[in-house]
């Protein structure tokens, strides 16, 4: 990046890096700067949501900046936020260098320190519907999509009914 004829290398999440411009236009990124010893390395991103979720995602043991990137470029912010709700380790497992353990560890130190206003609020009742609608064949991913619909507060038997009708009309 060029920045008034001096050049900045960013590392940026795979998220942010679709979003820019062609080459030679203008781009407007935030950024976070980590300062050590050997290097100064600076980090770009394309919303503030997603800045934000880096830096929880940085200060929990263990959890490096390119680790962090990992996650932000395997899952929106909004999907980390839906899979921290639900304590949901399967989702962060599929993101490279994420194993069951660090996956687990991630949702324990993010539980309720990650909002995101587009992001499915956290429900218990929708983590029981999810997991009766796998229990039923359905994948994870047509579940959580029939669990998005649902209203807030709904009872676990009434949203289950509900997340069926919704399946059975796609």
């Amino acid at each position: 990046m060029d920045v008034g004829g001096v050049a900045y290398e960013l590392d940026v999440p795979m998220s942010t890096f679709y979003q820019l411009p062609p080459t030679g236009e203008a781009v407007s990124l935030l950024t976070h700067l980590v300062v050590r010893e050997d290097a100064h390395t600076l980090y770009g991103f394309a919303t503030p949501e997603e800045r934000a979720a880096f830096r929880q995602l940085i200060r929990i043991s263990g959890i490096g900046a390119r680790t962090a990137l990992s996650v932000l470029s395997g899952l929106s912010v909004a999907d980390l936020a839906e899979a921290v709700a639900m304590q949901e380790a399967g989702r962060l497992v599929k993101v490279p260098g994420i194993g069951k353990k660090t996956a687990e560890r991630l949702l324990l130190e993010l539980k309720g320190k990650l909002v995101e206003a587009s992001a499915a609020p956290a429900r218990e009742s929708a983590s029981d519907v999810v997991h009766a609608l796998v229990g039923l064949g359905y994948s994870e991913k047509e579940a959580l999509a029939a669990v998005k619909g649902l209203p807030a507060g709904i009872a676990v038997a009434d949203g289950i009914r509900a997340a069926l009708k919704t399946l059975a009309k796609s």
